[in-house]
């Protein structure tokens, strides 16, 4: 584990340029506050998350407030009001009140939205919370974790089920040996057959999932690599991975199905696979092609 970052929250956006000046010329935004607020406000506690909603439904004069009359607006206290703050990736207040007033646009979403486009714009914010909370050296880590392991097993149950099995049928295609079981007993016999050079990617919304908790725990114990996909970094399989990449709790929070959170975690898996793909070279995919068109039917 030595080497490797360690764990933490959402990011501050400290050390990025300006998007509205790079280059010269206007770029797309970061994640814009609003929406980073939207999305990670799930999280937080019900105090906390007061503060959140006051910021999403009164943004233009939160930007005018300070800790004191925020405190108020929301019925609770400064202490609440940094911890919110900070829960949701800012420095502090200070932080989130300079964000907010460069943001735009600061108006609230319209509370008239149809399902059809709240759902396209919960969709948009949580994929953007993912861009904004990876890390990409944690990226880079796990690839080099997955590209020299002899073996790879994929854990995960649950809704984390069927993103594993697709990334497993894609990691094929590069000729990698990795094994993707279903069942939650299998997993744990199959990592409890790696060792040493051989890598465990675990897949967990919560990152609290005890069956797969129990197999990245016998995965370390064998020596493998274990990578974690969460959302939360600070978690029980948290602990015990030596690479955690985070995309940030987005959707409501203990959601049956969160599927929100789950469209971080598919675009993760897409980059590895991508990454891995550049780094093997094209080569590594060619032989595979003929078994694609051997499956279309010529009628």
């Amino acid at each position: 584990m030595s080497g490797l970052p360690t764990p933490s929250g959402l990011p501050p956006e400290s050390g990025r340029e300006d998007a509205s000046v790079r280059g010269g010329s206007v770029a797309r935004p970061e994640l814009s506050v609003l929406a980073r607020v939207r999305a990670a406000s799930a999280a937080l506690g019900p105090s906390e998350r007061k503060v959140a909603q006051m910021v999403l439904t009164r943004p233009d004069e939160v930007v005018e407030w300070s800790t004191a009359e925020l405190a108020d607006a929301a019925g609770t206290s400064t202490a609440t009001v940094i911890r919110a703050c900070q829960s949701l990736g800012f420095r502090g207040f200070q932080h989130l009140r300079l964000d907010l007033a460069r943001s735009a646009p600061l108006a609230p979403r319209e509370q008239a939205q149809s399902v059809e486009a709240s759902t396209f714009d919960d969709a948009i914010d949580a994929v953007r919370l993912a861009q904004d909370s990876v890390d990409p050296e944690r990226i880079a880590a796990a690839v080099a974790a997955l590209r020299g392991a002899r073996r790879i097993v994929l854990v995960g149950s649950g809704f984390s089920g069927p993103p594993l099995q697709d990334f497993a049928m894609r990691i094929s295609t590069l000729g990698h040996s990795v094994e993707a079981p279903v069942d939650a007993l299998a997993q744990q016999f199959a990592v409890r057959s790696l060792s040493s050079g051989d890598a465990c990617l675990t897949l967990s919304y919560s990152g609290a999932n005890v069956q797969s908790l129990r197999a990245a725990e016998a995965a370390r114990a064998q020596g493998a690599a274990v990578v974690l996909i969460t959302s939360y970094a600070r978690s029980p399989l948290g602990r015990v991975a030596d690479i955690v990449v985070t995309t940030g709790p987005a959707g409501t929070a203990h959601d049956i199905d969160p599927f929100l959170a789950r469209l971080g975690h598919t675009v993760v898996l897409h980059t590895l696979h991508s990454t891995l793909g550049q780094v093997l070279g094209d080569d590594a995919a060619v032989g595979m092609r003929h078994v694609v068109a051997d499956a279309l039917s010529e009628d």
